[in-house]
């Protein structure tokens, strides 16, 4: 009986053996067939602590990114050799550590003899005999979305928890329920926070990066139904070939797409969304502030410390800060964080006349951590629980400020040992040093600047050189040599004490031109770009404001699109078009606070000896925080190169800048300004715009522009000496950024790689709005902005525009003055 037992065992050993083949190994790994891809077992951060191996796919011969799937997400394999994947006679994937089985994938095929293929295309599929697919990788997929992959309302992205740890991150991409028309990024599977907006006429409504076609085209099927699907297919480059591009959904809770760059070896970060990881909810947990850096996302308030230290120093802030005394006290103080927006547990309000009183209401109480205080209604918010998702906010006064509570001094200690006692006693020496120098410096230079730094809290940059007024009148000759003149004031060539040549720009607006003398230092003073002109320093004496620039020697774009002044070849002009870019760029996408510089024209643009562009002249700057897409201001900047947006009262964007450096284009590919002489009576047609002996050059070029008529748009004085393939596409570019309507413009990232032959440039619709303008068609359109809440509506007939905002805003001027149109425009 014992001997029958036994054979029993053996039986069912060998056939449970039998009945599965191992597909992997070890450190075996499973090619694709060009060996584009490769299955194995990959330990991701080989660093100290037990290692964990997960089976996965990824990019043979290229950097990271590489790996587009994870199967044991959720329980890693505690070593490679141990580890096999097998597949069953049933159609049954087994991912196994010994006799453990990790993971398994299933199908519903009764199907027997299946086999397991790696596709050239990164899919991991299980064949039938007649080579159906009764399994795939691409109906699960990890954080990574492939060409060829339809995802639906089944399946969805989901980031890794690291950069090194590829378990489920808190941040998913998913088809939005109930109509499952675009997609949206959800923290911890109930927050949205971001969405493409709905999949309108072959675009999504927020992703205006989509909007010009690109590497790749969409296929959305049967949208805003339950059984919709949206995948995308590669397409090929210039050369033919079809190059790697892959969106995936970061750690740090953005979406990015990139393209693979086989000139420099690198993955290129097409785009991202959101525009800042601040926008990201629960990226930094409870009371850390996001920094906005991807390196370093979060830190924490003052006196609190991480609460996961291994994760913190990881990349995984989730899990937020705490208080590192773990108590509180009536010592405590309060930290201003400006205005900010945050999610909060529970909140109390009490009547109080001042913000000292408020204070102390909330000290008296453990489990107050903040409060604000609104001055005019002498209320106080003491807020009670979790402080999380801190994003700055723009506030003209107290009561959007909020004040969280921390330990007085920081995070306390035990006391110092002899190596802190002394770091201290040193470091004490050295500040109190410095500040005794920097006390002499202010009292010297206090008479030229008295009273700037306390009006409307503005601190001049300390990496600036400050010069007295003497020292400019000397460089300048006594302001004798004028270079140009601008609407702020005069600029003059000087040559400083080390031979330096130098601009003086001598503010003469009413007033001295002070707030934009404050623009200029604050915001170019701050960021340097080779594309951008350096502010050396400035003077701020008594009246006298004068700031002070490198020199560039070939002067303004400008001078250059007069028909008696000088010309510039085209290999110049592409240059100029692509450098200008980059430096508005810059501004826009890469400076830690956004800025829109409000006035991009050709007076602004300055050529160096290499006639390297430099965008300058930032007195109408704008700078709103990375958390924001839309700033209210004032309309400014200069007509002809104003966008259509500014008339209506609303917030504007960067594309507002995008709408001035289109019409900038058109005048640099052109030769020419935008109003002049029209080129001769024939030459208007139905389409020129002439009025007045003035004829304006967009709507006319835009025209010959999408019918492919490039060539009338050139300036003659180039002849035949140009590269027809650029000016076809910096010519498609101006008219894209032109459009009547911002969101279809592309970003001035996007321009870049668009001039750059990254990306394909599609004909763009016509800017109808400019066309009514000049011939006195009529123009209908309405805007609902989302963002904002704010709708407006527009019509033009005659050349009276009319147009309307929801919040009642008024407005009564001329749209375009240098087109001596009579347009009337009024916002009711």
């Amino acid at each position: 009986m014992f001997l029958f037992f036994l054979l029993f065992i053996l039986i069912l050993h060998t056939s449970s053996t039998t009945s599965s083949t191992i597909i992997l190994q070890g450190n075996n790994t499973l090619q694709s067939p060009n060996n584009t891809f490769q299955l194995g077992f990959f330990n991701f951060f080989p660093g100290p602590g037990p290692p964990k191996f997960y089976l996965a796919i990824r990019r043979t011969s290229l950097p990271n990114p590489n790996t587009i799937w994870v199967a044991n997400r959720l329980k890693p394999s505690p070593s490679q050799t141990g580890s096999s994947l097998q597949l069953t006679r049933t159609g049954q994937l087994l991912l196994t550590h010994f006799n453990t089985t990790i993971w398994t994938a299933t199908t519903n095929s009764t199907t027997t003899n299946l086999s397991l293929k790696l596709l050239e295309s990164g899919n991991l599929v299980l064949l039938t005999p007649n080579g159906v697919v009764s399994w795939q990788s691409f109906d699960s997929p990890s954080d990574t979305w492939l060409p060829g992959m339809n995802l639906t309302r089944f399946n969805s992205l989901t980031s890794w928890r690291t950069e090194t740890d590829p378990s489920p991150g808190p941040y998913s991409l998913r088809l939005k329920p109930p109509f499952y028309g675009e997609f949206e990024l959800v923290f911890n599977d109930t927050v949205s926070y971001w969405s493409t907006g709905n999949w309108t006429n072959g675009i999504f409504l927020n992703v205006p990066e989509m909007t010009v076609p690109y590497l790749y085209a969409f296929h959305f099927a049967a949208p805003f139904s339950p059984d919709a699907t949206f995948g995308f297919s590669e397409r090929a480059s210039e050369t033919g070939l079809h190059l790697p591009t892959m969106f995936r959904v970061e750690p740090f809770g953005q979406v990015r797409q990139y393209t693979w760059n086989s000139q420099t070896g690198s993955w290129n970060n097409f785009w991202f969304k959101p525009d800042s990881v601040c926008q990201v909810r629960g990226l930094c947990g409870r009371f850390g502030v996001c920094t906005g850096e991807i390196s370093k996302s979060c830190e924490c308030l003052s006196g609190f410390e991480p609460l996961d230290g291994h994760g913190w120093g990881s990349g995984d802030y989730s899990r937020g800060c705490h208080r590192g005394d773990a108590g509180c006290d009536g010592d405590d103080e309060f930290e201003d964080l400006g205005a900010v927006s945050f999610g909060f547990g529970n909140v109390s309000l009490v009547k109080g006349k001042s913000r000292s009183f408020c204070e102390r209401e909330c000290l008296g109480d453990c489990g107050c951590v903040g409060l604000s205080f609104d001055k005019q209604s002498g209320l106080c918010k003491n807020f009670y629980g979790s402080l999380l998702d801190f994003q700055n906010l723009t506030s003209d006064g107290e009561s959007g400020v909020l004040y969280v509570r921390v330990p007085r001094g920081g995070s306390k200690g035990n006391g110092f040992d002899r190596k802190v006692l002394s770091g201290v006693v040193i470091g004490s020496v050295a500040v109190l040093g410095l500040v005794v120098v920097t006390l002499l410096v202010m009292v010297k230079r206090r008479g030229g600047r008295k009273g700037l730094e306390e009006e409307d809290g503005f601190v001049p940059v300390l990496n600036l050189r400050v010069f007295s007024y003497k020292q400019l009148q000397l460089a300048t000759r006594g302001f004798s040599e004028k270079i140009g003149h601008g609407g702020f004031g005069t600029v003059f060539q000087g040559e400083l004490s080390d031979a330096s040549i130098v601009a003086v720009k001598r503010l003469e607006r009413p007033g001295g031109g002070e707030k934009e003398f404050r623009a200029e230092v604050s915001t170019i003073g701050n960021i340097q770009h080779v594309n951008l002109v350096r502010l050396r320093g400035f003077c701020s004496e008594n009246s006298h404001r004068l700031l002070v620039y490198e020199y560039m020697q070939n002067g303004a774009l400008s001078v250059y699109l007069r028909k008696e002044g000088p010309s510039l070849s085209w290999d110049v002009r592409f240059r100029v078009a692509v450098g200008t870019a980059k430096g508005i760029a810059y501004l826009h996408e890469e400076c830690r606070c956004c800025i829109i510089h409000c006035d991009i024209k050709p007076e602004n643009i300055l050529l160096d000896g290499d006639f390297t562009a430099k965008v300058s002249d930032f007195g109408l700057a704008k700078l709103i925080g990375r958390d924001f897409s839309r700033v209210l201001a004032t309309m400014r900047g200069t007509w002809g190169y104003v966008a259509p947006e500014w008339i209506s009262g609303v917030a504007i964007t960067t594309k507002a800048d995008v709408y001035s450096y289109g019409m900038t284009l058109l005048e640099l590919i052109g030769g020419r300004r935008n109003v002049e002489a029209p080129p001769s009576a024939g030459g208007v047609g139905e389409s020129g715009g002439e009025t007045g002996g003035k004829w304006f050059f967009p709507p006319w070029a835009a025209q010959r522009i999408i019918e492919g008529n490039v060539d009338e748009v050139i300036d003659k004085r180039l002849g035949n000496v140009y590269n027809i393939e650029e000016a076809r596409r910096v010519a498609l570019v101006a008219v894209w950024c032109i459009q009547d309507d911002e969101g279809i413009r592309p970003t001035m990232g996007m321009v870049v790689k668009m001039l750059e032959g990254w990306v394909e440039v599609s004909v763009p619709p016509p800017p109808k709005l400019l066309q009514a303008l000049v011939t006195g068609d009529s123009f209908h359109g309405v805007k609902a902005d989302s963002g904002t809440g704010v709708s407006t509506g527009g019509s033009l007939s005659d050349g009276n525009l009319e147009v309307s905002t929801a919040d009642s805003e008024s407005y009564t001027g001329h749209v375009f003055s240098p087109l001596d149109v009579n347009v009337n425009v009024s916002v009711r």
